[in-house]
């Protein structure tokens, strides 16, 4: 720009906050067979949005897993879905191996619940909300909590196979992650196509469910002890009783798995997760923690680059501590707050393209564990006399 002017000039300084939008959590990732479904509708290995769960219901068909889990995810909430379709095997191996999938050698095309992990590049959302409805064998699990840990997502699984809720118990031990909530028993209700009231996967209910608190709530409450839509029993008999922790459902919650009760409606109980680290023993803590990571990064790709001023910095963290502000009025956390630690950024630091800004959060506890101390006391009969005579 030449120094001589004859006449005005206007310089435009980007500068200031920049409003932070947290990422959507209500997103669904199911993987699901469908033999007779729509090929054009839901090709197989492909991941294909739904934003009408009703028009793809129709093209879901009547066998396999799909109909049935879009049908039950509809029934609590119409949030986006992210499908995969994968064919059925001659046999549960090969089902499986469908379900795990992998990279296709002559195209380089992701198969499987693999897809999943191309979701946000072709359609601009990220699953978070995972599950594979009826056929959540251990290995597909393990499987799919890999992929959550690279989505930032949380899986809903079935102890698959298990009669009882000693197998129950047992079968959570094969997980010690904290992105993934084990289910037992299942729920029944009347299926349409079969015209008869079958089991209906607890997975396929827990995905529609958590979707629907999110928006009802958010992500800070928990998958537990909210009525579930159009369920009409419970597979097995679960023994639970509010007051008393001997029971089934007590048993099944000591070892970290979500079971199910009828109580003023049919309901989720149980908020843990298969985590060792008791920082993320509950559901919500997990996801808090994802939302909150995934939410500070996608928010700041615009400073990527970017001249890395005192200002910038400076507006980068009140940034940041105004959506911490606005996340604790609404209740989704208790407390948080970002800032600059000097020794953190020192000068061959700084020099090298690198800043720290250090945050801390405290999530929302679900008050799992409400005690109520009763004591009888002859105190309220020391002014009895006087009670009657002014009576």
């Amino acid at each position: 720009m030449p120094d001589y002017h004859h006449g005005a000039r206007v310089s435009e300084i980007n500068e200031g906050t920049r409003p932070i939008r947290t990422v959507s959590s209500a997103v669904i990732g199911l993987v699901a067979t469908g033999p007779e479904a729509d090929e054009t509708r839901f090709p197989l290995n492909t991941p294909v949005l739904i934003t009408d769960l009703y028009s793809a219901i129709g093209d879901a068909g009547a066998t396999g897993t799909l109909g049935r889990a879009l049908r039950a995810i509809v029934a609590e909430t119409r949030a986006m879905t992210v499908v995969i379709r994968v064919e059925e095997g001659l046999d549960d191996a090969e089902t499986t191996a469908n379900i795990i999938g992998g990279v296709d050698a002559e195209t380089g095309k992701k198969t499987g619940m693999q897809a999943l992990l191309t979701a946000e590049q072709k359609f601009g959302v990220k699953p978070r909300i995972l599950g594979v409805p009826d056929l959540d064998t251990e290995d597909a699990t393990a499987e799919l909590i890999a992929i959550a840990k690279k989505l930032r997502a949380f899986v809903y699984a079935s102890a698959f196979g298990c009669a009882t809720k000693e197998e129950a118990a047992m079968y959570r031990e094969n997980f010690g992650a904290r992105e993934v909530m084990v289910i037992w028993p299942d729920w029944t209700n009347f299926d349409v196509v079969a015209e008869e009231t079958r089991d209906l996967s607890a997975v396929a209910k827990a995905l529609g469910h958590r979707a629907r608190l999110d928006s009802e709530f958010g992500w800070h409450k928990t998958l537990s002890n909210q009525p579930v839509n159009a369920v009409s029993g419970i597979s097995k008999d679960v023994f639970w009783d509010l007051q008393d922790p001997d029971t089934d459902a007590g048993y099944l919650n000591a070892a970290d798995v979500t079971t199910l009760i009828n109580k003023s409606g049919f309901r989720f109980w149980g908020s843990r997760t298969c985590s060792e680290d008791p920082l993320f023993a509950f559901e919500n803590y997990t996801r808090t923690a994802q939302i909150i990571a995934d939410t500070m990064a996608e928010a700041h790709l615009w400073a990527i680059d970017m001249p890395m001023h005192p200002t910038l910095v400076k507006d980068l963290i009140e940034g940041v501590n105004a959506k911490f502000r606005e996340w604790i009025r609404q209740g989704r956390l208790l407390g948080g707050s970002a800032w600059f630690d000097p020794e953190m950024n020192s000068e061959e630091v700084l020099k090298s393209g690198k800043l720290y800004i250090d945050y801390d959060y405290t999530p929302v506890p679900p008050l799992e564990n409400l005690n109520f101390q009763q004591r009888i006391t002859d105190r309220y009969l020391v002014d009895f006399a006087d009670r009657v005579a002014a009576a």
